[in-house]
């Protein structure tokens, strides 16, 4: 494929991008009206034109009901997708909004949307326009947050998410590029405001591209790097995968599913590689726990307080049963040093206040 970031994409680029998908019995195309994802339904409808039997394609759009052109900008998605032939159909975020926090509120609704679009046109898969600036600034969002490697791996191109499985075919590709396609093909779209708007955080970190850019770390090189990050992340996966097995096969660590708790022999955990014992105290707490993913920074203060154990013996700071060296609860689950033996089982349901 072509290097040039702003040549329009061909139909052989097309061909090569979508070729995962050929067959698949139907696709669901998120389109919201803007250019990025406008490209995305204009270009598979001409791939999906080069076939006489391929996958159905339905376009949807979400409108969250916090802009006042956004009925307006449907309309248009929708007039577009008749155009190209293709089904189109606008969903709706009802109900009341957040105070705070409403770009990562509107992103969980628009993909639980999308999932139960993508059940009800019998799709495999929900087709994103992620760009390479898009994962660019993902990234750069995530690194400001401290994130580990998983996180800085920033978006993987096929996830699964709500129950269905997100690809996004356009993630090694630059926005102007799509821009471009969209020109040659004299197709309107729309301006989104909101993505100027600097009450937001990933409209502050585009402002800064064009200054990391001046000093190298333009979005090809940012999404470099989190394609590298990425490979890592996959090879420490692979690591945590042949450590949770010898601690198993050892008999040092096992899945009691009778009982319902993973339980680890301490040295043996101790003598892994810190990253290693991290993802397993992870996999094991959020298999267990039943209040959400653990964050990674409680995640790395109940290690550390593992380790101390592991060398300094119990350290009596509260009520604990006799024997236990450490007994802690994270995410819903109960994580406990006793007798030479770390266990993580789920936790008792936290008692609701007396009135």
């Amino acid at each position: 494929m072509s290097e040039d970031d702003d040549s329009p994409i061909s139909a052989q680029d097309a061909k090569r991008l979508f070729a995962d998908w050929r067959e698949a019995p139907a696709l669901v195309l998120a389109v919201s009206g803007g250019p990025d994802s406008i490209a995305l339904m204009w270009l598979m409808a001409r791939w999906r034109r080069a076939f006489s039997r391929g996958p159905k394609l339905v376009a949807v759009t979400v409108d969250h009901g916090l802009r006042p052109e956004a009925a307006r900008e449907a309309r248009e998605v929708k007039r577009l997708a008749q155009a190209l032939e293709l089904p189109h159909r606008t969903l709706h975020w009802r109900g009341e909004k957040p105070k705070s926090g409403v770009p990562a509120a509107a992103r969980e609704a628009r993909y639980r949307l999308l999932a139960q679009a993508a059940r009800s046109a019998g799709a495999s898969h929900i087709l994103t326009a992620h760009t390479r600036d898009d994962q660019a600034e993902t990234l750069l969002m995530r690194l400001l947050r401290g994130s580990g490697i998983t996180g800085l791996a920033a978006m993987k191109r096929v996830t699964a998410r709500e129950g269905a499985i997100l690809a996004r075919p356009l993630l090694d590709i630059s926005k102007a590029r799509l821009i471009a396609t969209l020109d040659k093909a004299k197709i309107a779209y729309a301006d989104d405001p909101t993505n100027r708007d600097t009450a937001f955080t990933r409209p502050r970190l585009r402002a800064l591209l064009p200054a990391l850019a001046a000093e190298g770390g333009d979005a090809r090189a940012l999404a470099r790097l989190a394609t590298r990050l990425a490979r890592a992340d996959a090879a420490v996966e692979v690591l945590t995968d042949g450590a949770e097995r010898y601690l198993a096969v050892t008999g040092r660590g096992a899945l009691q599913a009778e009982r319902n708790v993973m339980a680890f022999d301490a040295a043996a955990f101790a003598a892994l590689p810190e990253e290693i014992r991290l993802r397993l105290l992870m996999r094991a707490v959020n298999r267990f726990g039943h209040e959400g993913p653990a964050e990674l920074g409680k995640l790395e203060t109940l290690l550390a307080e593992l380790d101390r154990s592991f060398t300094e013996g119990p350290r009596r700071t509260g009520p604990k049963p006799a024997g236990v060296d450490l007994k802690q609860t994270l995410a819903g689950a109960l994580v406990s040093l006793k007798t030479g033996q770390i266990r993580i089982e789920p936790a008792p349901a936290r008692r609701k206040p007396a009135r």
